[in-house]
């Protein structure tokens, strides 16, 4: 088991949904991610919040075997979102983001952190991703995530970042826009040639698309019959992808492909709650009947 380091953010998240809301409740894509991957292996977590962040929030995530030395505490409010979501649930419409002490956040390595099996960067500015980048030893797999924000702003500091990870996790619509294109077979090849040597595309309801030079795997979407709320959907998918490669050490074809039905679970149980609510009640043997449910949902007999 190899120990995984996630650079994100933690924040305090208001979300509407047409089946509820929940105001002032934990969020953040570092949150997401190291709750997801903390059932597969342990997480180093660094992120930044401020001295209104709840303890309880606190001892959730320390009571996950997640290590917070590397969550600062600051002078200052937490970071904030505020969204609502229609009955396609595909995206939220933002209403309010408060970056706080989160918009002076310069991620900070402890000495303890410096040597991970595996990285994950979080949807930060790619010229924090390149600091971290040149602050760890080279990890077995580095992973990031982005956003069209930093697309549109910061393409240049991206593509060097993408030329130094070796998986990229992104959704559709980010896709989309990074590789100037409709297609996302088109997209991918464009992507692989510049950078990373995985593109993961997340498209919501419609599942997850893996792409590489040797192949391209495609698993859908979990049938719930109850969908809360899809905040940190996406985080939740590449922590239990990288959690299971982190746990497992293998980088095979077969095991990416195991990784992203992982990542596919996680994220199936995170949307049925608002928050990490569901996290913080699920068990291991749940995540292993829904893996062995997706096995079955995809599988077939050759007719020849």
């Amino acid at each position: 088991m190899g120990k995984l380091l996630v650079v994100g953010s933690v924040a305090l998240d208001t979300v509407r949904t047409p089946f509820g809301e929940a105001s002032e409740v934990l969020g953040g894509s570092a949150a997401y991610f190291a709750t997801a991957a903390s059932y597969f292996t342990t997480v180093d977590l660094i992120a930044v919040v401020g001295e209104d962040f709840p303890d309880q929030h606190l001892k959730f995530l320390k009571s996950r075997g997640i290590d917070l030395t590397g969550l600062e505490r600051r002078k200052g409010d937490t970071f904030r979102w505020k969204g609502e979501y229609s009955y396609q649930l595909n995206e939220a419409r933002t209403l309010d983001t408060r970056p706080n002490v989160f918009e002076t956040f310069r991620p900070s390595i402890p000495d303890r952190y410096r040597s991970p099996a595996m990285l994950f960067l979080g949807n930060i500015d790619p010229e924090l991703q390149l600091d971290v980048l040149r602050q760890v030893r080279r990890p077995l797999l580095v992973a990031c995530d982005t956003m069209n924000y930093w697309i549109d702003r910061k393409r240049e500091a991206l593509w060097r970042v993408l030329e130094q990870v070796d998986a990229l996790i992104i959704n559709d619509g980010e896709a989309r826009a990074l590789g100037g294109q409709p297609n996302l077979v088109q997209v991918a090849r464009d992507i692989l040639t510049k950078g990373p040597k995985h593109l993961i595309i997340k498209r919501g309801e419609h599942g997850v698309l893996l792409f590489n030079h040797k192949q391209t795997f495609g698993a859908p979407a979990f049938p719930l019959e109850q969908v809360r709320d899809p905040t940190g959907a996406g985080d939740t998918f590449a922590g239990g992808f990288m959690g299971y490669l982190a746990a497992t050490g293998n980088l095979s074809e077969a095991s990416l492909r195991q990784a992203i039905i992982f990542g596919s679970v996680m994220a199936s149980f995170t949307v049925e709650a608002f928050s990490l609510d569901r996290l913080r009640v699920l068990d291991y043997k749940e995540i292993e009947a829904r893996f062995r449910e997706f096995k079955r949902l995809t599988h077939f007999e050759d007719l020849s």
